[in-house]
């Protein structure tokens, strides 16, 4: 498992492109049959992947955990970005396709991750947390998702908001997780730019067509600085730093949520006329 330590916002704007990138971005993500797993030291998040097309993929325990099995003292989110497939956990499984996810409480000892069709794996994204107790493990459709659709055409960010992990919905320790989708024509996410101080985010960007990219903007409002991110690419958000982006074509992006609130509007909204 790798370990990423994050720069805080004083060492921040002297920081080269190459830098930035090996410091927030997960660009290792969704090799088939592997399963990198990146620790973060903000809020003790790990980030990974599961393509599974020749074989099942079990969700290993790094040694780093110090654990018995994965989530013996975390919970984990799961969102499928590929094909149709499976998460079996403790034995039970559940289908999952394109965009459905799963909460896998603490305590779930096996999970196990699979493809209906190897030339259209499933593609599944993990978002884990330390957890403080258990809750049930659980699984939402994209269908059965609340929705909400944000924006305008005039401000080119229209987008459909869709909550999975959250108080309202599939309950957790600290867990909160979901996904956006831009609609046609428009580009921009998360507008107005915000911060969240009480806890940090990943961004996972996915659905980016070939040759096209998403512009990440992070950094304090007065010194902001941007990411170059590509198809299922990620990137490392802390508490200090804002979160926007635009890309070159419409795209979609789960968003998840660490730290010590989970209340979905605790944020502290930036004006666009005051970044720099």
């Amino acid at each position: 498992m790798e370990t990423r330590y994050t720069a805080d916002p004083e060492r921040f704007p002297r920081m080269t492109t190459d830098e930035l990138r090996k410091t927030f971005l997960v660009d290792s993500l969704f090799e088939p049959d592997r399963m990198p797993l990146i620790y973060s030291d903000i809020d003790r998040a790990i980030v990974g992947s599961a393509v599974p097309v020749k074989q099942s993929i079990p969700l290993a325990c790094p040694a780093e955990l110090r654990s018995s099995f994965f989530a013996e003292r975390r919970e984990v989110g799961v969102l499928n970005v590929g094909g149709p497939g499976n998460v079996t956990v403790d034995g039970k499984t559940f289908a999952m396709n394109n965009r459905d996810g799963l909460y896998i409480g603490r305590g779930g000892r096996e999970v196990v991750f699979s493809s209906d069709k190897p030339a259209d794996p499933a593609a599944f994204y993990l978002l884990s947390y330390p957890a403080h107790r258990e809750y049930p493990t659980a699984q939402v459709r994209m269908g059965e998702a609340w929705s909400a659709t944000l924006g305008s055409d005039a401000e080119c960010n229209r987008r459909v908001l869709r909550r999975y992990i959250h108080p309202d919905g599939i309950p957790s320790c600290q867990l909160v997780m979901g996904f956006t989708e831009l609609a046609e024509a428009s580009v921009w996410n998360t507008m107005p730019p915000h911060t969240h101080g009480r806890r940090m985010e990943v961004y996972l960007y996915f659905d980016v067509p070939e040759g096209q990219a998403v512009f990440h903007l992070m950094g304090p409002p007065h010194e902001t600085r941007h990411l170059v991110v590509r198809n299922r690419q990620a990137v490392l958000s802390p508490s200090w730093s804002l979160h926007s982006g635009v890309g070159t074509r419409p795209y979609a992006f789960v968003w998840g949520m660490g730290g010590e609130n989970q209340a979905f509007d605790d944020m502290d909204a930036v004006e666009v006329n005051r970044l720099l």
